[in-house]
């Protein structure tokens, strides 16, 4: 995007989202790293966010009292340190803007910009104190303006586990910074201002509490935190009034250094954009998410994690559906060439791409419950491997009878023309009949119906042979009952041959349909290993914020405070055992993945129970 775009429109009180701007982050399949900036109108959030975009001008800048960003803005950028991912720039409007008519409209705007971003930049001026925290007391209200699950824990505060797990990373810019980083007589980092500003004020008045709990929601939904402060881009009032116009070198050295200290940090600390349980979010995928969330607010909901993420699951795993099957129909268009010579020939093909067709889908599917995707992958391409057999066969039977009528024509004339007619003319069309078998098996690549179209233009020779048989008068009559016995018993084997050849036909389908059975299960039970894997890891993160959380809060002499977390923190322990308790091995989940295949009526019932249990037993 060379220039910023409104993502989110904010007009006479109602959110719409921009269709052009929903076009653009549909296009984009990369992760994002989703940077959002919140605060007072006029505090220079719009000049910070292009810098980060590495430009002077993009989104505008107001050289008035009166705010220029309304809604929400959006610049999606190459990403510059992260290969293969986009940076999203999200400018909000000023909240407190004297303007505006509803003040719950700017708590929607916070509570979107903390559902969209990945890192939660919040912009003021001056310094951290108790003016500016009350400032933030949007903060305080999102348990009421956002769900993590569909069915709510009413306890605000036990709701804050869950946000954890997909709230942003929160950073605290200090423009116009003046004071000197000291604490009682010693310097202090950043970071220590911030976290010294967070601290519980002592007592238990309405008042005070009132005071601590936007710090208290900082600390319990923002478990990294990360602070940085700017002196004034320029001391020359003037030129602040058209800072987007002013050339490098005429900014104060402190300012940036501080900026580029700032840029930094984002561009190497900024996270990826997830979801709970580790699920990326791709440019399409926020678009989509935007989208509910707008939808939600406008309606008079309160947007939910869990209902979008479950929304947007399905639309997500409906595409990876097709996107497999596609994939597994290219990649057999593309390596199989009609007739193959054997159906193990095409089964091996086919086991290939249905291997690569799962993985595609297994990358871009997530919260596939029950596995009903899968089964319906599964489903699209046993039918689509049906369609190629059948294909296989058809152009094997044409090939094969094509190769068959060529070979034959001398013989056919021969017979038209009466030269078998003749005293030991039947010794001659076998050898004439011969000569055409051994043609036609020294012809590459006739494909699995040769051996069939040979049996039927042979069946269709008999009668022929018969009566040559019968009108030779060099054979005695014991020599033709003879010969007739041996055509029979020529006959018999030939049928018989065939009959181990489909038999052969079948075991090798029977084998394939079981390996994709294999397959299905091996590919499955390694992304739920991951996934597993995944929830420890976010269940062990907040396990530690709350265990750090809950040590400053007996330091702070919070004990109330430190009890709600005691008790979280026991939840989440069990929560941790739970998941480690589940089985990582075939056996836990086997029954589920019954289905995938059991409305494939070419997979025999006994061969799905022998599936099931031989693997069952190995794990």
């Amino acid at each position: 995007m060379e220039a910023p775009i409104c993502l989110v429109e904010n007009c006479e009180e109602q959110l719409t989202v921009n269709p052009k701007a929903l076009e653009i982050l549909h296009k984009i399949s990369q992760p994002v790293v989703a940077v959002a900036i919140v605060g007072l109108y006029r505090t220079g959030k719009s000049y910070l966010l292009n810098r980060l975009a590495g430009r002077n001008h993009g989104f505008p800048l107001g050289s008035t009292v009166q705010s220029q960003t309304k809604g929400i803005w959006m610049w999606c950028v190459p990403h510059p340190s992260k290969p293969n991912h986009t940076l999203v720039l999200l400018d909000t409007e000023g909240l407190g803007d004297v303007e505006k008519g509803d003040p719950k409209n700017d708590s929607w705007i916070f509570a979107l910009a903390v559902l969209l971003s990945s890192t939660l930049v919040y912009n003021s001026t001056g310094t951290i104190n108790h003016q500016a925290l009350e400032q933030l007391h949007y903060v305080t209200e999102l348990t009421q303006l956002i769900r993590a699950r569909s069915s709510p824990i009413s306890d605000e505060v036990e709701d804050s586990t869950d946000f954890v797990s997909f709230f942003p990373d929160f950073v605290w810019t200090v423009r116009d910074f003046t004071l000197e980083l000291k604490l009682n007589g010693r310097p202090i980092t950043e970071d220590e201002y911030l976290e010294n500003a967070l601290k519980l004020i002592p007592g238990k008045n309405p008042r005070i509490e009132n005071s601590n709990l936007p710090r208290t929601c900082i600390r319990y939904f923002f478990p990294k935190r990360k602070c940085f402060v700017f002196d004034r881009p320029t001391s020359d009032k003037n030129l602040l009034a058209h800072i987007e116009e002013v050339p490098e070198d005429q900014l104060e050295s402190n300012f940036k250094k501080q900026s580029i200290q700032f840029c930094n940090y984002i561009f190497t600390c900024g996270k990826t954009k997830t979801l709970r349980h580790g699920i990326i979010v791709t440019g399409h995928r926020l678009g989509c998410l935007v989208e509910m969330y707008v939808n939600a607010i406008n309606s008079g909901a309160v947007p939910c994690l869990e209902n979008a993420v479950t929304t947007l699951a399905e639309r997500e795993n409906t595409a990876a559906v097709e996107k497999a099957a596609a994939h597994y129909m290219a990649q057999m268009v593309e390596r199989v060439m009609f007739p193959t010579d054997t159906l193990q020939e095409l089964l091996d093909v086919h086991t290939a791409c249905e291997k690569e067709a799962i993985k595609v889908f297994m990358e871009h599917s997530f919260k596939d419950e029950n596995q009903n995707f899968q089964k319906n992958l599964a489903e699209a391409i046993e039918k689509m491997k049906e369609d190629f057999l059948l294909q296989n066969e058809d152009a094997s039977v044409k090939y094969s009878q094509a190769e068959l009528k060529r070979l034959s024509k001398s013989l056919m004339e021969n017979i038209s023309g009466g030269t078998f007619s003749v005293p030991g003319g039947h010794n001659l069309y076998l050898e004439a009949r011969k000569k055409v078998e051994q043609e036609f098996a020294l012809v590459p690549r006739k494909g699995v119906k040769a051996k069939e179209v040979l049996q039927s233009f042979m069946q269709s020779l008999a009668a022929t042979e018969k009566s040559i048989l019968q009108a030779d008068q060099a054979l005695t009559d014991g020599q033709k009952a003879l010969a007739a016995e041996e055509a029979k018993r020529q006959a018999a084997e030939k049928e018989r041959e065939l009959l181990r050849h489909k038999e052969k036909e079948q075991q090798q389908k029977m084998e394939a349909q079981e390996r994709s059975f294999r397959e299905n299960i091996a590919q499955l039970q390694e992304k739920m290993e991951r996934e597993k894997q995944e929830i420890l890891r976010e269940q062990e993160k907040m396990l530690k914020h709350k265990l750090e959380e809950q040590k400053r809060m007996l330091a702070e002499e919070s004990k109330k405070n430190a009890d709600v977390l005691k008790e979280q923190i026991q939840r989440l322990n069990q929560e941790i055992e739970k998941t480690k308790n589940q089985s990582s091995g075939l056996s836990g989940f086997l029954n589920t993945l019954g289905n995938i295949f059991s409305l494939i009526p070419t997979l025999p019932t006994m061969l799905l129970g022998m599936g099931l249990k031989n693997l069952g037993s190995k794990n």
